[in-house]
């Protein structure tokens, strides 16, 4: 039985649409996949190929005015004269130094001056990644990068400096797929709907107000109570315990710290800029403007905004000022998605962050102060990143066993509040896994070795006429990797280990995942996508 308390499956990978019909994620969610198995469920679900658009990705950072490509780190050559020398310096020390090291990063600030320098740390990863995580890089531990960051080759930075050339794509989404209709919401609805609907409960009557871990029971709102042998949550884990009453395991999960994620969607009229593109997503470090990353949604698909034959009115310039008329015009439109992240060492102005972040726009030259601005979009998600904080470790080692010895599988984005493994892909993989163990032993391989899964792809485990096909040869060479590097092995059956950091901090120890989503289409769906007021 699946039991959730949103009306529409998919979570933090869902979507809203405006009243004026554009569509919003909640926040920027592209498909690029680790796993065999996590593409042939979506393909199940959306089998033809006009569900999806596949795009290459097209990234910069704005800096100084200027559009650099990301990542920054490897085009330090399309900086102004001053801030390539301050880069290339930093990098050289940063090498002469790494050959006499013998210690690791004790923090997340450490790893960057080690592998970049000063000049990149102070122009962009630490001014970038406080405006991310919404806490300072001093405060966050460094097993968790892996794929995430890119490290600059040093000799290649310097070949370009000089011959004044750019850096092509680099990481795991360079290229990517997005579905045609719905957005990554339109993906879980129509995965959703693969599935029996006698074993669903969506909505109010699936909202949970305790779970009685002595008694294996999960009450619901309605007053209903559900006996389980095994429980999945993708829960928030401390939201979790708190429904447990669990005070052993609340005070433990006082450790955790996360971020709030502020969604913000703008509908513009007119045709899409020569200036934007086909842009996908940018990065903002400066100061000029309250958002880290802006996708421009309308190029992932024509479907994420009005047709251009629809009237709408136009609500205001982007400066702020009337406009000559509010008489409802065709279009075309095009729009844009911001993120702004918040915690308690970041507050932000929530009720003036609207017209914060449009300002920054106009500042960043994303958009012009006369643009007419027909639709907004304003929503604040509480949890919205997992802090890879430097307590973190020391609570998960502790929180996750403790739970699964009472037969508790918290798994997900923040069911085990591990960011490098949130994606959608493994967020989807941590609870197939999670079943699979249950039903079976099989190794929880995304949750106890991060490292492992997103260093290769991952074939072993099909999806096969609705049914599971598994080789053992996943689990065959986890094994071997850990006993090659030093691991202490797979963990057994009904266990949560992590093995230890035995390849160094720059590609990432081992430990417990977090979560993240994917897109979809719903077409003869039973289940509807939310539509969302300006600011909620």
């Amino acid at each position: 039985m699946i039991i959730d308390s949103n009306e529409t499956p998919g979570g933090l990978a869902s979507t809203d649409v405006t009243p004026e019909g554009f569509l919003y994620d909640v926040g920027g969610h592209v498909i690029f996949s680790h796993y065999k198995y996590f593409d042939d469920c979506i393909d199940e679900a959306l089998p033809k190929a006009d569900d999806w658009y596949t795009h290459q990705r097209i990234s910069y950072v704005r800096m100084k005015s200027l559009w650099v490509p990301y990542p920054l780190q490897n085009n330090v050559s399309m900086l102004p004269q001053e801030d390539k020398l301050k880069c290339v310096e930093g990098m050289i020390d940063a090498a002469i130094a790494a050959r006499t090291a013998t210690t690791k990063p004790k923090d997340f600030d450490e790893w960057i001056v080690r592998m970049m320098g000063d000049g990149l740390a102070d122009l962009f990863m630490r001014p970038y990644n406080y405006k991310v995580w919404a806490v300072p890089t001093t405060k966050m531990q460094c097993a968790w990068l892996g794929e995430r960051v890119a490290a600059p080759d040093v000799k290649t930075c310097v070949r370009n400096v000089i011959l004044n050339k750019s850096a092509g794509n680099w990481g795991p989404n360079a290229t990517f797929r997005f579905p045609a209709r719905d957005g990554t919401g339109g993906i879980w609805i129509a995965v959703a709907n693969t599935l029996p609907k006698e074993k669903t409960l969506f909505g109010k009557q699936g909202e949970v107000t305790k779970v009685d871990a002595d008694a294996h029971t999960v009450t619901l709102k309605t007053g209903k109570t559900i006996g389980y042998k095994k429980l999945i949550t993708t829960m928030a884990v401390d939201q979790l315990v708190d429904y447990m009453e669990d005070k052993e395991l609340v005070s433990l999960s006082k450790g955790l710290f996360y971020s709030s994620t502020h969604v913000i969607g703008v509908g513009i009229r007119g045709a899409r800029p020569e200036r934007i593109g086909d842009k996908c997503w940018l990065y903002f470090p400066e100061d000029d403007c309250p958002f880290y990353r802006a996708t421009i949604f309308s190029n992932y698909s024509p479907y994420n905004q009005p047709d251009e034959s629809v009237k709408l009115a136009t609500q205001y310039l982007a400066d702020g000022s009337k406009p000559k008329s509010t008489e409802a015009k065709e279009g075309p439109y095009w729009s844009i998605m911001l993120e702004i992240s918040e915690s308690s060492m970041k507050p932000v102005d929530q009720d003036n962050l609207l017209r914060e972040s449009i300002q920054g726009l106009i500042n960043t030259e994303m958009v012009n102060p006369d643009d007419e601005i027909v639709s907004t979009y304003h929503r604040r998600f509480d949890h919205g990143y997992p802090t890879p904080s430097l307590e973190r470790e020391g609570v998960l080692q502790e929180l996750l066993p403790k739970l699964q010895e009472k037969d508790i599988y918290s798994r997900g984005r923040f069911g085990s509040w591990r960011y490098e493994v949130g994606n959608q892909d493994h967020s989807f993989m941590l609870g197939v896994e999670a079943a699979d163990n249950i039903v079976n032993g099989a190794v929880e391989l995304t949750l106890n070795y991060p490292d492992f899964v997103n260093g290769r792809k991952n074939t072993e485990r099909r999806l096969t006429d609705g049914g599971q096909v598994f080789k053992n040869k996943a689990t065959q060479n986890a094994d071997a990797a850990g006993a090659a590097n030093g691991a202490v092995g797979l963990p057994q059956k009904n266990k949560t280990t992590n093995h230890p950091d035995a390849t160094g901090a720059s590609n990432g120890a081992g430990g417990l995942p977090t979560r993240e989503r994917a897109p979809s289409k719903t077409s003869s769906s039973s289940h509807a996508r939310k539509s969302s007021k300006s600011v909620k």
